[in-house]
């Protein structure tokens, strides 16, 4: 073989090695791209079916949660509370001024706080109601120093039970404490209190039937047996027999043997009503009557507590009011001055007016 010969050959060896060498690249080329190809496609046609899967996943989570909202929306009421609380307090005031008066005349001022707290527990057959009055008032009159006008703190709860949720009566415990809060004076001797904080005080426990009917706003309290108890803590009224209880014992010098008794214990009959309602526009009228008769000591006695208002609405926060306090009760005694001398007579019908006008926020 000539030396030509060789390298034609050998030329046409490396051509053909190079063909092999590109074919083979181009093969890989190609498998690559047939890959890409392959994970393209199945890319484009998974990718649509996740999002989809997840559009309606995410939907059919947004629709439940829709649906549970209403559900719980539907299912959840309102939290209505048993208890009924209303809190009113007021100031009164009354004014008068004279200044070179010709037809003379006192100077005067005058101021009443009070206050009236209700707590109400209603569940079906069952009620308990709660209230609590105060009021204390004073009186300023030129050259003459203050005196007490109002003094009283008063507080009532009574438990109920009926048996049907169509009738208006219930079987009732009732309790009541009343007394004040300073001393009180026979004016104008103030050096020796004719009363004074639990001098006296009364409590009354008993049992019985109420009606209440709240439409009407009466409520009428029947008890055939009722405990009442009589406190007279200060020693020195005490001893005078005030109240009604039994007073000290002295010998024939005046030497005293026993003190009295500081407290006097009642067994008896108590009917108290209490009816509140508008009679005009405006003008609002309430009564409370209280009557109770001892049947140990003179049964058919009765001592009278009646208290009766009217109240005249300006607006929100005025009011005028009209009232009047009555008090008939055998075991107290009026006293009188004859003499300078603070003297015990027998027992008297007490009255109290009022007329007012002041400011009032309930809350």
């Amino acid at each position: 073989m000539t030396f030509n010969a060789k390298i034609k050959l050998k030329k046409q060896f490396s051509d053909c090695h190079f063909f092999k060498k590109s074919a083979f690249l181009l093969i890989l080329k190609i498998l690559k791209m047939k890959r890409l190809v392959i994970i393209s496609v199945f890319l484009l046609t998974t990718i649509p079916k996740i999002s989809a899967q997840t559009v309606d996943t995410l939907v059919v989570a947004n629709d439940t949660l829709k649906v549970v909202v209403q559900d719980t929306l539907k299912t959840t009421k309102p939290v209505v509370s048993n208890w009924e609380k209303k809190n009113t307090i007021g100031f009164d005031l009354n004014e008068i001024a004279f200044v070179n008066w010709s037809a003379g005349g006192t100077s005067s001022v005058s101021g009443l706080l009070k206050g009236n707290f209700i707590r109400r527990y209603t569940n079906d057959n069952v009620k308990w109601g709660n209230e609590l009055i105060i009021r204390y008032g004073v009186n300023k009159q030129d050259g003459i120093e203050f005196r007490k006008t109002d003094d009283a703190f008063q507080f009532s709860s009574t438990f109920g039970y009926r048996r049907d949720t169509l009738s208006n009566w219930y079987h009732s415990a009732k309790f009541n404490f009343n007394t004040q809060f300073t001393s009180g004076y026979s004016y104008p001797n103030t050096t020796e209190a004719v009363s004074g904080p639990f001098a006296p005080a009364y409590t009354f426990l008993g049992i019985g039937a109420e009606y209440a009917n709240k439409e009407k706003k009466i409520n009428v309290y029947i008890s055939p047996l009722t405990l009442k108890n009589t406190l007279v803590l200060d020693q020195r009224l005490a001893n005078q027999g005030a109240f009604g209880v039994n007073k000290a014992v002295y010998d024939a010098d005046g030497n005293l043997i026993s003190e009295g008794e500081r407290s006097r214990t009642e067994l008896g009959f108590l009917l108290t009503t209490h009816y509140k309602t508008e009679i005009f526009k405006n003008i609002n009228l309430e009564n409370r009557l209280s009557l109770y008769s001892d049947y140990i000591n003179k049964f058919g006695n009765i001592d009278v507590d009646w208290q009766l208002q009217l109240d005249l609405v300006v607006n929100k926060y005025v009011k005028a009011n009209i009232g009047t306090h009555l008090i008939y009760d055998d075991d107290i005694k009026a006293t009188e001055d004859i003499d300078g001398v603070q003297t015990i007579v027998g027992p008297k019908v007490q009255l109290k007016q009022m007329l007012g006008i002041g400011i009032e926020y309930s809350f």
